[in-house]
């Protein structure tokens, strides 16, 4: 993705707006430009480094810090006791992934190669363990709906939740590794090319930088919110839900698209739904925890719009994985009803 590199130049933007009080509006349009390279270069280091330390453990480091952006971002929103951007950003990551993803992967994918074929039962499961996870973020709000709780019994039903999220992530990467061939799967985003051109010293290095870089920006972003809402309109849960998900996994976005336009639909299909897979089964638990230990104690409870969409999207991605092919008509259809939805996100009340 070495055309997105040009938008580095935002960076220092972003951080002098910051440190001389420019307006809200231009630090956080140059802030989150700006995260998209650096998100890029996180995903780079992470596939270098992987390529040296063989499959097995370079899957496992694939499966963690594939959305590493994201979730440091989201983390200094919970500090700044953002927890409304939070959990939209959460429910967004999955969202994009399913429809957004999936969705231009097929279209394009189809457009260029007719209908396209995958492995239908890595697939599968990915799509089983998908609507799984999907379900376990439902429960806690059903229940709150139910019981109109807000402390207390939701709170402990989460952190429940959340431990046993994690429980089934575990299961499923072991089952990846160890039951089925070496196809990506549950985030494991494999580079088209299985060389590696950095040596081990130096995909550390940039992607210590590139964590560090993030971090910085990231503070600037999130601080940058509140102005933000107040001078131009836009809800803090339109840009927790669209915003954040997309400057924080632009490059791997392009990665499935890529691949599916190069007739990899097979692995264009795991980074989509393993991607999101990574959001609802380890980055939402995670932030769970790391919340409680911030003091801004972060709840699995999403508002009946976010469940509606999360469970339409999971369940249309569903039904193209179900049977091992694709065409373009599905890839519109799925994108047809991401704009709907976006747009209806667009218009939540400030």
């Amino acid at each position: 993705m070495k055309y997105l590199n040009s938008l580095f130049i935002f960076a220092p933007i972003a951080i002098a707006g910051e440190l001389f009080h420019w307006s809200p509006v231009i630090v956080f349009v140059a802030a989150a430009l700006s995260v998209i390279p650096a998100a890029g270069l996180m995903g780079r280091a992470t596939e270098e480094l992987a390529a040296h330390t063989g499959p097995r453990l370079g899957g496992l480091l694939n499966a963690t810090l594939g959305n590493a952006a994201e979730l440091i971002i989201t983390l200094f929103a919970i500090r700044a006791g953002l927890l409304d951007l939070v959990k939209a950003s959460i429910t967004g990551s999955i969202i994009g992934n399913v429809l957004l993803v999936t969705g231009f992967s097929v279209l394009f994918g189809g457009l260029k190669n007719g209908v396209q074929r995958f492995e239908r039962t890595q697939a599968g499961v990915n799509a089983t363990q998908l609507l799984l996870a999907v379900a376990a973020l439902m429960i806690p709000s059903l229940f709150f709906f139910a019981h109109t709780e807000t402390t207390g019994p939701v709170e402990s039903l989460s952190l429940g939740t959340a431990i046993v999220m994690l429980a089934i992530y575990a299961f499923g990467i072991i089952f990846a590794f160890r039951f089925t061939s070496a196809e990506p799967a549950l985030g494991q985003e494999v580079e088209v090319e299985a060389h590696s051109t950095w040596s081990t010293r130096t995909a550390v290095l940039v992607l210590l930088g590139a964590t560090v870089l993030i971090a910085v920006l990231s503070e600037v972003l999130v601080g940058a919110v509140e102005e933000t809402v107040k001078t131009i309109g836009m809800s803090e849960f339109f840009i927790g839900i669209i915003v954040v998900p997309l400057v924080g996994n632009v490059a791997e976005h392009a990665v499935a698209v890529q691949t599916a336009y190069k007739n990899k639909m097979e692995l264009s299909m795991a980074v989509s739904l393993g991607s999101s897979l990574q959001i609802a089964l380890f980055v939402a638990p995670v932030l769970v925890f790391l919340s409680l230990l911030m003091g801004h104690p972060l709840t699995l409870v999403f508002n009946q719009f976010e469940i509606v969409a999360l469970f339409t999207g999971v369940l249309l991605a569903a039904f193209v994985a179900q049977d091992g092919e694709s065409n373009w008509l599905e890839g519109a259809q799925l994108l047809t009803v991401y704009i709907i939805l976006a747009l209806a996100f667009f218009f939540v009340p400030v």
